[in-house]
């Protein structure tokens, strides 16, 4: 054996400083992308969380003759068509549409782990779900949330309720061809010989060994939604316009494109912004969590 082959064995045999693999979060940080994502987005909603602090006036209050102002020392980004002050609406509405995309990513993730277990677990109802998530997939998900949201309502709740049905599947789709990988394996087969509940199996050693994926899906989901939302508040069929989101901040700016395109520009950094820090996140977490990407790492 040469000493080419030795050498190289032993690289590959050393261990990270004090033998120990590096941990969940080391990997996830070693990216200088993903470092920087983490703290763009965790600013922007530190910045909308305080925003009563934050935010230099009230977001309704207007003034007829200071509006359409261009971005200055009185306001930093300027004022609508109303002399409201654009900053603090900014960090208002930021509220309300990273509260859209955390609600959608929750409930779509609670809803498609119980769809996909109950497919990945149960053979007779594995056909009829793989169907029906088969047929949501293959509508648009901008077309599907119009629809449901012009059958709903256009209040936020019901925005929400409808994106999470619109991306419910992509979690289902996951959980279920997860799912039964798990349930072939052998603990879970000595599991079942022990006469274990089959709810039971579920939870402790199928949804526990499948967290990872899920999480990571979670975080595109709030991506999407977002986006979604925005879409939907731009066509004029999202959030009830009271309810100020980046979105419904885009529509009302369009008509004033020519003369005042701050007010179209500071939202959509905002929009882009959120959703290109939780997809560059979302990527992360996927490497960190995988440990054959991790290791490549």
């Amino acid at each position: 054996m040469t000493d080419t082959t030795l050498s190289s064995e032993k690289q590959e045999t050393v261990k990270p400083e004090g033998g120990k693999e590096p941990g969940f979060f080391q990997v996830l940080m070693t990216r200088r992308s993903v470092q920087v994502s983490i703290f763009i987005f965790l600013a922007i909603t530190l910045l909308c969380l305080f925003a009563p602090l934050v935010a230099p006036v009230n977001p309704d209050a207007m003034s007829v003759r200071m509006r359409l102002q261009g971005p200055g020392t009185e306001f930093w980004f300027g004022s609508d068509a109303f002399g409201r002050d654009v900053f603090s609406r900014l960090l208002y509405a930021g509220r309300s549409s990273l509260t859209i995309g955390l609600s959608v990513a929750i409930l779509s993730a609670l809803l498609g782990v119980a769809i996909g277990l109950t497919a990945g677990f149960f053979s007779r109802l594995d056909w009829p779900f793989s169907r029906l998530i088969d047929a949501m997939m293959a509508f648009p998900d901008i077309l599907l949330a119009l629809s449901l949201v012009a059958i709903f309502g256009g209040t936020l709740t019901n925005v929400v309720i409808a994106l999470s049905i619109v991306y419910a599947p992509r979690v289902a789709r996951i959980v279920r061809a997860s799912t039964m990988v798990v349930r072939e394996m052998p603990y879970v087969e000595a599991a079942r010989a022990l006469g274990t509940r089959t709810w039971r199996i579920m939870i402790t050693h199928a949804l526990r060994n499948i967290v990872s994926p899920i999480l990571v899906q979670a975080t595109f989901i709030f991506a999407y939604a977002m986006l979604a939302e925005a879409g939907l508040s731009f066509l004029g069929i999202g959030v009830d316009p009271e309810t100020p989101t980046w979105g419904i901040m885009v529509n009302e700016g369009r008509q004033y494109l020519d003369t005042a395109i701050y007010l179209i520009l500071f939202p959509g950094i905002a929009i882009s912004l959120s959703v290109l820090t939780l997809q560059i996140v979302g990527d992360g977490l996927r490497d960190a969590l995988d440990p054959h990407l991790s290791k490549e790492a």
